[in-house]
């Protein structure tokens, strides 16, 4: 069968059926085109509800301006491992960086992007949109899109008045 048949007989997007075929969950018959085909057989088996794992691999992502707001971070941190474990995630990592969000090469962020390209995380949890980045969120969400990568907010949009943001980016 053809990746998109599959997808929809079994409900899973292009993303984990990709991810189940790498890590031999499913078996697939590359072609000499080098397309991918599954078996019919292998689609029934998934779809009898044979084990498949469903496991939602999480990184929790921080972030402060200064080193004065540690105690904010710490909270941060507690609240998503609760927000996580009652969602039912693994958390692989928690990364944390304490510097501006419009600072670019952050150390935590980096290595966010690492587990992306490298296909180790399906979820990205924040507390708020600023904490990932302070402009641009929709890039960095399209971007994650791109390798099966979701990206969780949990509080939404912190309130701040513009001059408090100014100050806080600058």
């Amino acid at each position: 069968m053809r990746p998109k048949e599959v997808c929809q007989k079994l409900g899973i997007s292009y993303a984990t059926l990709s991810r189940y075929v790498r890590e031999g969950k499913i078996k697939a018959i590359k072609t000499a085109g080098g397309k991918y085909r599954v078996p019919e057989s292998e689609v029934r088996r998934i779809a009898e509800g044979l084990p498949v794992s469903r496991e939602v691999r999480a990184v929790i992502y921080v972030r402060v301006s200064s080193s004065d707001q540690k105690s904010d971070l710490e909270r941060q941190i507690e609240y998503l491992i609760k927000y996580c474990t009652s969602k039912g995630y693994r958390v692989i990592d928690v990364l944390s960086d304490v510097a501006s969000g419009l600072k670019t090469d952050r150390r935590g962020l980096l290595k966010l992007f690492n587990y992306v390209l490298n296909r180790q995380v399906d979820v990205v949890v924040v507390t708020y949109r600023d904490r990932l980045t302070r402009f641009g969120f929709e890039y960095l969400e399209y971007f994650f899109k791109q390798y099966g990568v979701g990206v969780e907010v949990v509080f939404g949009e912190e309130f701040k008045d513009a001059y408090q943001e100014l100050v806080e980016d600058l």
